[in-house]
This record gives C-alpha cells, structure tokens and sequence, in this order.
C-alpha cells in the first residue's frame, strides 16, 4: 500500500493506493460524511477487489485530511474528487477502465461526477436515499442522483438502514445484506455482493476509460 496527496481546488486530498498485481481495472472509493478510509465495508471491498486483480483507491477527502469534522457542500466534495480521480486516471491508475464509488456520501459524490470522470460504472455502499425519518419527503430524496448515472451501478444496503432502500432500476442491481447503516453486521454478504458484480461489470465494458 502506497498513500499518495494530491492538491485540489479545497486542499490536499489524500489517496491511499492498493495495487492489484496484474489489475484489469481500478476502483475508487470515498468515504462517508463522518468517516474514514478505514470503515470496515471500504476495507472487506479493497480486499475483494484485489483478489479480482482490481487495484483500489482510498480517498480522503480535503476536509479529512485538514483535521475538520464538518463536510463542506456538495459542489465543494464534487470538485475536489473530479480532481483527485483525474489525477489517479492521468498516473497509477492510467490506462485502466474506471469504476467509481464509496460509502454513504462518498456514493453520492461519485454518481453525481460519473459522467465528468468517466466511469464504466459506480458501486454504492450504504446509499443514504433520505434523511432518516424523512421518507415521505420528495424534496428530501437523493434518488435524482442515482438516476442520473447513465452507466450500471451495484448498491449494497443494510435491510435496517434509517436512511432508506434505493429502488433497482435499468443497469441499477440492489443487494440487501443484514444489518443498518454500518454494513457491519455481514460484511461476508457485502463481500459476496461485490465479488459477484465486479468481475461482471468488468467484462461488460471496454478496456480503456471511456474518453471525456
């Protein structure tokens, strides 16, 4: 494991590289709003992912890195990843298709950017699809964001997550593992999940990131 800064428009980024021996594709994943890279779901995905010679990113966020608890606004996070991806893509990434996502907010900034960073695809690890408790507010949804990601996507929930069940869609597959929120509870389900669908999606998409 190698850990690598990378300067964006809010700061210092901080990416810590797990290398695929021979890798057929790259996966980068965000952290959540109150989180790290080292939240158990991100590092049971880092080590499937691996073994399918799939070398993975961990990114830390400006505002982690800094020390600050409080995430800044969407357009803030969406910036500084564009950044980091584009130089993960242009260096140790280069040349490999790209898959983006994260856990929680992380999935939320990697739909949002899919498109500008050229994503063959997005996994989403505990999407939070409302406010707990605000279900039945449609100006509260977050489901605009996985509808716009034009390229096909695996969410792994918890069946208990206060934060909601996204819905399947085309190209958008749902996995229901026990458990909230955390994913903590059966990470050899969120393992599975992620086993089953990486290689797939994989061999489904061409073998260079799809050109912006």
């Amino acid at each position: 494991m190698s850990v690598l800064e990378i300067d964006t428009p809010s700061g210092l980024a901080r990416a810590h590289l797990h290398h695929a021996r021979r890798p057929v594709g790259a996966l980068v994943l965000g952290h959540g709003a109150a989180g790290g890279v080292g939240a158990r779901d991100l590092v049971a995905v880092t080590g499937v992912a691996n073994s399918e010679e799939v070398s993975v990113a961990l990114v830390e966020q400006p505002y982690v890195v800094a020390g600050r608890r409080s995430s800044p606004p969407a357009p803030r996070l969406d910036e500084a990843w564009r950044a980091v991806v584009e130089e993960l893509t242009r260096g140790e990434l280069e040349g490999l298709p790209l898959i983006a996502g994260g856990r929680s907010a992380g999935a939320r900034v990697a739909c949002r950017t899919a498109a500008d960073t050229g994503a063959v695809a997005v996994l989403c690890l505990a999407f939070p699809l409302h406010p707990p408790g605000r279900a039945g507010d449609p100006a509260k949804s977050r489901l605009p964001e996985l509808e716009s990601v034009q390229v096909p996507v695996l969410i792994v929930q918890g069946d208990s997550d206060p934060f909601g069940m996204p819905p399947a869609g085309p190209d958008r597959s749902v996995v229901t593992v026990k458990g909230n929120h955390s994913l903590k509870s059966d990470l050899p389900a969120v393992e599975a999940a992620v086993r089953d669908w990486l290689p797939r999606v994989l061999s489904t998409r061409t073998a260079s990131r799809p050109r912006r």
